[in-house]
């Protein structure tokens, strides 16, 4: 008994040593496998850190690689980028939002939408925002969609939405965007173009207002079958409305009559609301939505029924005024106005008998009877006083610029001359005009070739060599900021400048300012773009102090962003026809 006992112990002995080591065998087999796999981590998280950080040569390369799917959306470390533009083309990068605060970027954007920027400060700042890149550190995928969209959005740049939907499938505010372009074909009366919107939309988005566009679309061409079903499932969802189903109703013949009630809740309900109530008529006010007056304009809806009728008169300029109303249709609505033959013989003595509204009226008449070019110049101006007095000018500015240039400044007798040119406003489009080279001047010479035509770079360094000899043998020449500007930009480049041409000493007599140099020693270069996009603001490049012009040039060579460089060169320099 006792040695099957003692058998028996050294039995469950044996086995416990067995399992014993076997368990150990297993940990150190596991501790193994598990190193490896820790470094493999690491070696992956260093990659995607090197990734992160290239540099503008290593992003074009990174773009090419890396295949953007439909969405447009790069996926590194579970961060997507969103945006329109390769950031390479711009000498931008991935990360180039990476050390700038949230809040800096909000307030330079806050300010911006003060300034009436000019057309080269809006597409600097379009390279900027809309190349693909990472938030600020500080900042959310979605705030950055929104503050792209948004921009895009209040800045009507519908073509740019469309561009971004195409190259970002999924992205926070999608349905918002979409509404957006079809409510602004619905506003232009551009039916057929809003239901080609929807394209865009696909079966993940769910949105109400959408879906109901949706099925007016397929009602609109001819699809009935398929806009009932989705109207069944719509119903299904509880996503209709009482309001909303009476009209489609009525559309696809379901029912032989409808309701007459208007519905201003969104653009989409005015719209069925307006084609389907027998003899529509609407009166808007100062609390019409924007759209709606839009909508009404595009769609002739606007009209004036009783030219007796002072108050609405007076609501409709005021609209025009607001840019609510076409201002077009103000000078419509004045031809329609009766003045008996006396009142129009003896307008200028009559004007005192009528409301402001019908003085501005009369007047209008009684420039369109007019044949004298100085008659008509006569008129209106005084029409411009009458327009100044009721603070109305706005609608009235245009139009007298417009009707200046149809009579030409040069038809004109000569005591008009000079204020009716004051008078035209010039167009937001600046064309600069041919350029013309003047090797008299360093930086109107034809060294500009490489800037502007892609002119060979060993032709261009013999030209650099011919005209500064000749530009520092005249005694006489004084080295501008804009010269500068140029020496500064060709070094950049690496051609070589003459050794008796002290740059370097010249320079110094310019200051660069010490916060926008501090953003160069942050590598804060999308953020020191923008800050140049304040700069020049309402101007255009040519329109700056050459000082500003050297010193935003000088900034943009040390960050390396030399096609916005480039960019400012070609309008601030060149001498131009």
């Amino acid at each position: 008994m006792k040695l099957k006992s003692f058998s028996f112990l050294l039995g469950l002995l044996i086995i416990l040593i067995s399992t014993s080591s076997i368990t150990e065998e297993k940990i150190d087999i596991w501790n193994n496998k598990k190193e490896p796999v820790k470094n493999i981590q690491n070696q992956k998280k260093q990659d995607s850190n090197e990734s992160l950080n290239t540099n503008s040569s290593q992003t074009v390369q990174t773009i090419e690689k890396i295949k953007i799917e439909e969405g447009g959306s790069l996926n590194l470390n579970d961060q997507k980028v969103y945006g329109i533009y390769e950031p390479a083309n711009f000498d931008l990068n991935l990360n180039m939002w990476s050390t700038t605060k949230a809040e800096d970027l909000r307030s330079s954007l806050k300010r911006l939408s003060k300034i009436n920027l000019s057309k080269s400060s809006n597409e600097i700042l379009e390279m900027i925002l809309f190349s693909f890149s990472y938030p600020p550190n500080d900042m959310s995928e979605k705030e950055f969609v929104k503050l792209k969209i948004n921009w895009l959005i209040e800045n009507e740049r519908d073509d740019l939405l469309e561009s971004f939907l195409k190259q970002n499938d999924q992205f926070e505010g999608k349905s918002k965007v979409v509404q957006y372009l079809v409510d602004k074909n619905i506003a232009r009366a551009d039916i057929k173009e809003g239901c080609e919107k929807i394209s865009f939309i696909d079966a993940k988005i769910k949105d109400a207002y959408l879906e109901k566009f949706k099925i007016y679309c397929l009602i609109f061409n001819d699809k009935k079958p398929e806009a009932q079903l989705l109207l069944d499932l719509l119903r299904e969802q509880k996503q209709s409305s009482k309001f909303y189903d009476d009209k489609i109703n009525f559309l696809l013949g379901v029912t032989d009559k409808t309701s007459e009630k208007i519905n201003e809740k969104n653009l989409l309900n005015f719209y069925l609301s307006s084609i389907s109530i027998s003899n529509f008529k609407y009166e808007p006010n100062n609390k019409t939505k924007p759209e709606i007056w839009k909508y009404l304009n595009a769609a002739n809806l606007i009209k004036l029924e009783d030219a007796s009728d002072k108050e609405k008169l007076k609501e409709l300029e005021t609209a025009a005024s607001n840019d609510q109303l076409d201002k077009n249709k103000i000078f419509e609505i004045y031809k329609q106005i009766p003045f008996n033959l006396n009142m129009l013989v003896n307008a200028k003595n009559n004007l005192k008998t009528l409301d402001e509204s019908h003085s501005r009226a009369l007047i209008y008449q009684k420039y369109l009877l007019s044949e004298a070019n100085e008659t008509k110049i006569e008129y209106l101006f005084l029409l411009e006083d009458l327009f100044q007095k009721s603070k109305l000018i706005n609608i009235y500015s245009k139009f007298l610029s417009d009707k200046i240039e149809e009579i030409g400044v040069e038809n004109l007798p000569e005591k008009y001359k000079e204020t009716a040119k004051a008078k035209i406003v010039s167009d937001e489009d600046i064309v600069l005009g041919k350029v013309k080279y003047n090797d008299k001047i360093l930086h109107q010479s034809k060294i500009m070739k490489y800037f502007l035509e892609d002119e060979n770079k060993k032709k261009v360094q013999k030209d650099i060599d011919k005209i500064f000899k000749k530009i520092i043998k005249n005694k006489k020449y004084f080295i501008s900021a804009k010269d500068l500007a140029l020496a500064d930009a060709l070094i950049k480049d690496g051609f070589s400048l003459p050794a008796n041409f002290e740059y370097n000493e010249l320079s110094r007599k310019f200051d660069v300012p010490k916060n926008l140099l501090q953003l160069i020693e942050n590598d804060q270069k999308a953020f020191l773009a923008l800050k140049i996009v304040e700069i020049i603001g309402e101007d255009e490049p040519y329109q700056l102090d050459p000082e500003t012009i050297y010193f935003v040039t000088n900034l943009l060579n040390k960050m390396n962003l030399i096609t916005i460089r480039n960019k400012v060169l070609n309008s601030a320099l060149p001498l131009r026809t």
